[in-house]
């Protein structure tokens, strides 16, 4: 039987248990098409930590969400049951025994066939939630929204960071490399190789300055015309919005994105393969008046609805 999420008219936004967008728990449905997934775990990062708290403050600031989304003319809550599965417990003293948790608990989720949003946390994460996508579907094609490459290869001689993700997930055969872009990228480097690596991995780059000269509408084409028809799989950092948008995160960089930016190139992608996404990097301790977790409440919303447009699983 569905469940709707909580009436806003019937008890106040400020009441009640701190779903996602006041979703059922998924102990409360018969079966999930779509989950909310919180990841609260930030061991990988390399400046300032904090993102372990972001999955709550994303929670707490999704209360104002609506049913209904405009944008892309659909109630994802009425076209699948989504449900808010809580968080994943990992160990935060043991990246690799997390890294392996999280995975199972993603193939669980595959398993039931339920779609995953999920909210970090750190960009850790993303690594094996991309094997569980890719145990499913084959190598997926990937958007990465990011400030940075995130395909450094080792952090003070360790291979699993926050920087490092999608370097092992090209080199673990998860990615189609046929089908790779970063989006919004900036700031400095630690030199040029930087870029000609991430290049022989396969990635593409719309650069923060590319959306801006571009528009919003000649990067989705962009991007669209990359990935085509492929499993698609969507990462978003938070730090891909300029500091103004989102103060609240471990590693910001001057010169990003807006929010209405972010949010007009994710609605372009409405009638893609999309299989599954993240949003990570909410670090609330840094954020003002919760105008990180604002925005991220709102990408996650938006992702969610696009999965929501693929119909039930």
């Amino acid at each position: 039987m569905y469940v709707p999420p909580t009436d806003s008219s019937a008890v106040p936004r400020f009441a009640g248990f701190a779903t996602f967008a006041r979703l059922p728990r998924i102990d409360e449905v018969a079966h999930a098409d779509i989950a909310v997934v919180g990841v609260p775990f930030d061991a990988g990062v390399s400046y300032r930590p904090g993102a372990r708290f972001g999955p709550a403050a994303v929670r707490e600031a999704s209360r104002l969400l609506r049913p209904y989304h405009p944008g892309l003319d659909v109630s994802p809550f009425a076209s699948c049951q989504v449900a808010d599965a809580g968080d994943v417990a990992l160990n935060p003293f043991n990246i690799g025994e997390a890294i392996e948790t999280l995975q199972h608990a993603a193939g669980e989720f595959a398993g039931r066939g339920t779609r995953m949003v999920t909210v970090g946390g750190d960009h850790t994460i993303a690594l094996p939630l991309l094997r569980a996508a890719a145990a499913q579907h084959g190598p997926v094609a990937l958007l990465h929204f990011d400030a940075h490459l995130d395909t450094w290869d080792t952090y003070f001689g360790e291979p699993y960071t926050h920087g490092t993700p999608f370097r092992r997930a090209v080199e673990e055969g998860v990615l189609d490399t046929s089908a790779l872009c970063h989006v919004g990228t900036r700031g400095p480097l630690y030199g040029k190789r930087d870029l000609d690596e991430d290049t022989r991995l396969g990635f593409g780059i719309v650069t923060s300055a590319d959306v801006m000269y571009r528009g919003v509408r000649e990067t989705v084409a962009a991007l669209r015309e990359r990935i085509g028809e492929r499993p698609l799989y969507v990462s978003v950092d938070i730090d891909v919005l300029d500091p103004a948008h989102a103060p609240g995160t471990g590693t910001p960089e001057a010169g990003g994105m807006t929010s209405r930016e972010l949010l007009e190139i994710l609605r372009g992608l409405r009638d893609c393969h999309l299989i599954g996404a993240d949003v990570v990097e909410v670090a609330p301790a840094y954020d003002h008046a919760e105008i990180t977790a604002i925005a991220a409440s709102h990408v996650a919303y938006d992702l969610v609805s696009l999965l929501a447009l693929r119909g039930g699983s």
